[in-house]
């Protein structure tokens, strides 16, 4: 690590954030979040350089990753090749950054869904989170309305992310931080209201704790732990909220926690519960059976303690209770009997990164594609979706008029495909149609519906003009003269002239099936490669390719010299 820190000296050296702290500072901090979290030294060493790439610090991108591949690996190299990516699809809050009704938009879901498809390696994710905990913990230099955009995009994006991950104490350090910046007289006036009640609790179950130790005890109970924990700022205003804002209504300010060795014994324990202290109607969570979405297991029950005095308790295994503080590191962590609290040092100067985390890809969304409107909105496609699929996501109007299509402010064909994170412009032209050529790469039926709707509405004489259908039989035409590979026989017809669609002059193959003849009822199959194949009507293959493919066959007609 000491050379890694050396090489981060050299590319930051004194250059500063937005915020004003030295870039080195901010990555020192960084890496030292992820050293407590456990991590291994690879994750770390890239948390260290995860800045390196950025526009502040690099001429460019690729001659900072070729510095970093050359020397500390690949791996490093697109660990922080990836962070730099994900800051592409970040953008602003500012304008509802206070409107509280903002919060849990459904549309920011697509936001967190792209960073997870661009980020796709956990590792990843744990770099961002630990920069964002960073970030909002030395925030206040910023000016204030930058401190709100930052501190939403950390509520609405980072904080389900850890969730999601089950990172539940960054989940609650990240939401906390952001409260306090996004909401200050709400995180204030909950601040001076609970403070009495926090203590209250604690000093309540301090007593209470040994009594129940000794129910326990009498029946024979065996357990790992019994402690209590106060609830989070944010977690807690959310369900006042729910409650009217009534502290008197939440009986989880500080909860019991109680850890026993399997889930057997959660359920067992459950009853002795409920046969000394009574339990409050509806409020008994079984997240054992059914896991939140973030896969948090425990037993959640609110009982009578005594009179006048209402606790929640939840009863877990020591795995569970693992998971819940340190998500997925506690998975290889649990399986190898390692104390994440007592051996955060042995973890992190691990020799080797645990084979759970460098195997653990991101790829929920790996048949998606997430891309960007102007205006920031998120379009959601299949992989393999192009601009034509993006327009005609926006609207069908847009669709069925789209002429071209920029990605970052360059004109690109509409027949590319789309990236995660592509800002993308469509230009439109109210006297364009769509072209029948795009159904040989749209990715989505509903493209794919419009435009045969279009062209089966539109008469050939009109649809089939020589800037469409006809312009690309030319155009591919004298590439098939041009290579030998491609070359066909042309028959000539001296006599004769063949009229594809209206137009005349174009080359055209003769089928071998039906061999066609001067005065022949005819029609012509555009192929694949856009060369037009002249069949008689009556030919079968021509019927079979008419049913299966109607929009590629054009009229054809004769005309004698």
């Amino acid at each position: 690590m000491e050379e890694v820190f050396e090489f981060a000296k050299k590319v930051y050296a004194d250059k500063k954030r937005s915020t004003g702290e030295l870039f080195i500072d901010h990555v020192a901090s960084v890496a030292l979040l992820l050293h407590e979290w456990g991590l291994d030294q690879k994750t770390i060493a890239a948390g260290t350089l995860h800045d390196a790439a950025n526009p502040e610090i690099a001429t460019t991108k690729e001659d900072a990753l070729k510095n970093i591949r050359q020397a500390f690996g690949d791996d490093i190299a697109t660990l922080v090749e990836k962070v730099s990516d994900i800051n592409k699809i970040y953008y602003s809050f500012a304008d509802s950054a206070t409107d509280e009704t903002f919060l849990h938009n459904p549309k920011t879901e697509n936001l967190r869904k792209m960073f997870l498809a661009i980020a796709s390696d956990v590792r990843v994710v744990l770099i961002e989170l630990a920069a964002r905990v960073d970030g909002l913990q030395k925030m206040a230099s910023l000016p204030a309305d930058r401190q709100k955009s930052y501190a939403m995009e950390a509520l609405e994006v980072f904080a389900p992310i850890a969730n999601r991950l089950g990172l539940g104490e960054i989940k609650r350090t990240i939401e906390d931080l952001a409260f306090e910046f996004l909401f200050p007289e709400k995180f204030r006036w909950l601040k001076e209201h609970i403070k009495e009640k926090y203590e209250e609790r604690q000093s309540y179950l301090k007593k209470f704790i040994p009594h129940f130790k000794k129910v326990l005890k009498h029946e024979r109970i065996p357990f790992l732990d019994i402690n209590f924990r106060a609830k989070s700022y944010f977690s807690t205003y959310q369900k006042l909220q729910r409650h009217n804002m009534d502290l008197e209504k939440i009986y989880d300010l500080v909860a019991i926690r109680l850890i026993v060795k399997d889930i057997a014994a959660c359920y067992k324990v459950l009853g002795i519960i409920h046969k000394y202290y009574q339990p409050m109607s509806g409020q008994i969570q079984d997240y054992i059976a059914k896991p939140k979405d973030s896969g948090y297991q425990s037993i959640h029950t609110t009982v009578f303690t005594e009179p006048g005095k209402i606790s929640e308790i939840q009863i877990k295994t020591d795995q569970m209770n693992k998971e819940a503080e340190y998500g997925i590191c506690a998975h290889w962590a649990y399986k190898e009997k390692i104390n994440l609290k007592k051996n955060q040092e042995h973890l992190a100067l691990a020799n080797k990164i645990p084979e759970f985390l460098e195997t653990f890809k991101i790829d929920f969304y790996s048949r998606q594609v997430f891309a960007f409107t102007p205006k920031r909105d998120i379009i959601v496609l299949p992989k393999g979706a192009t601009p034509v699929d993006f327009a005609y996501a926006i609207h069908s109007d847009v669709g069925n008029h789209c002429e071209a299509a920029k990605i970052s402010g360059k004109i690109i064909p509409l027949s590319q495909e789309l990236k995660n994170g592509d800002i993308v412009e469509i230009i439109t032209n109210k006297k364009r149609n769509p072209s029948q050529d795009w159904l040989r790469f749209v990715k989505t039926g509903f493209a794919r519906t419009h435009i045969k709707k279009i062209i089966l509405s539109i008469p050939a004489s009109i649809f089939y003009v020589p800037s469409l259908v006809t312009k690309k039989i030319f155009e591919i035409s004298k590439k098939a003269r041009e290579r030998k590979e491609e070359k066909q026989k042309i028959k000539k017809q001296e006599s004769s002239q063949i009229y594809l669609a209206g137009q005349k002059g174009m080359l055209v193959n003769f089928a071998k099936c039906c061999n066609p003849q001067v005065g022949d009822q005819s029609r012509a199959y555009v192929t694949r490669y856009r060369a037009a194949v002249l069949h008689k009507i009556s030919c079968q293959n021509l019927q079979k390719l008419s049913q299966k493919f109607p929009e590629k066959v054009i009229d054809a007609s004769w005309q004698k010299s």
